[in-house]
């Protein structure tokens, strides 16, 4: 390995991408590209591109490349691929290196080839794929390799995805391509409807973070946001709250939650009765959400968690599994 080659564990999520590599998180960078519309011609990626967002000139395009946890744009994805490779990487590599990528339960064949071939293309070595539950599991540390019942719930920006796993495999697993996105759209529509004011994503992913919450957590906080009037035209500012965001996420966050319920209802009664007694661990940005585990624990009636490090979860299974040789040869499906 050395200066030569690196083993890189990708989280290729909507939202961020998230590389491990030697023990650590060496890159967290939004999952953006900023292009201009002739051309097509890539100006920013990652941090700096999402800084561009709402504010460019009309020359210039800022976008997703994933959308609900697959590619949307192959081209677009090969290229901010090939950026943050470059940047864990330095210009000083001879080989390209080994990568392990997130894919979501349940992705089409097509939908697979093309993140391989994507990021064979952007300059790895060798590329391997494994689904995003199993690697958020082994990033989170649950003992997967016994005969015992896991159960994790991966809450990501574009796709929710619970499972069961047992033997180092998945034995139950749902996914729902809807998560923290929509929960932001969902306050987007809200604060329109409620108060007739335009907001943008960032605006109300900011609301979700700072005042957000999945329940009643006793603490109402306010926030104070700008956005346009939809009748005037004009600035305005008004005041939200912590209930107002219970309120404005309540149906997606049902319909995500929904993917844990399906699951246990799938899963064989010798594992059931593992996952009552372990609990259902939350891993994912999505996990962030005050009160998430609570909401989550009485719509299942089965205790949920946060995972220590949540959101990086995944890009540190993905590393750990690519470290692990006889883990992969004992999970991994060839493309």
């Amino acid at each position: 390995m050395g200066m030569f080659s690196r083993k890189l564990g990708v989280d290729l999520g909507t939202n961020n991408v998230m590389i491990y590599a030697d023990g650590q998180i060496v890159l967290q960078e939004p999952a953006m590209v900023a292009l201009t519309i002739e051309e097509e011609r890539v100006v920013a990626v990652g941090q700096e591109a999402r800084d561009m967002y709402g504010r460019h000139p009309e020359h210039i395009e800022v976008l997703r490349p994933l959308r609900d946890g697959v590619i949307a744009d192959y081209e677009v994805t090969e290229a901010m691929l090939r950026y943050f490779f470059r940047k864990v990487s330095g210009r000083m590599q001879f080989r390209g290196p080994e990568v392990m990528l997130s894919v979501p339960y349940g992705v089409t064949s097509v939908e697979k080839r093309a993140v391989h071939e994507a990021a064979v293309r952007a300059g790895a070595r060798a590329a391997y794929l494994l689904p995003e539950p199993l690697l958020a599991a082994l990033g989170a540390g649950l003992p997967i390799s016994t005969p015992a019942g896991n159960m994790v719930f991966n809450l990501g920006g574009g796709a929710s995805e619970a499972a069961v796993l047992a033997m180092n495999g998945i034995v139950v697993a749902d996914s729902v391509r809807m998560g923290g996105m929509r929960l932001d759209e969902a306050i987007i529509n809200y604060v329109r409807r409620k108060y007739s004011l335009v907001i943008g994503e960032p605006t109300a992913e900011s609301i979700k973070i700072q005042i957000g919450a999945a329940v009643d957590i006793g603490q109402e906080m306010s926030m104070e946001i700008q956005g346009r009037d939809q009748v005037g035209g004009l600035p305005r500012t008004i005041t939200v709250t912590t209930s107002e965001v219970v309120e404005a996420i309540a149906e997606p966050l049902a319909t995500i939650v929904g993917a844990a319920q399906a699951v246990l209802e799938k899963t064989p009664p010798e594992l059931a009765s593992d996952i009552i007694d372990r609990g259902i661990v939350l891993t994912g940005g999505g996990a962030l959400l005050r009160g998430i585990d609570q909401y989550i624990t009485r719509k299942v009636g089965v205790p949920a968690y946060r995972a220590e490090n949540p959101i990086v979860a995944t890009a540190v299974g993905a590393g750990r599994a690519l470290e692990d040789l006889a883990f992969l040869r004992r999970t991994l499906v060839g493309l």
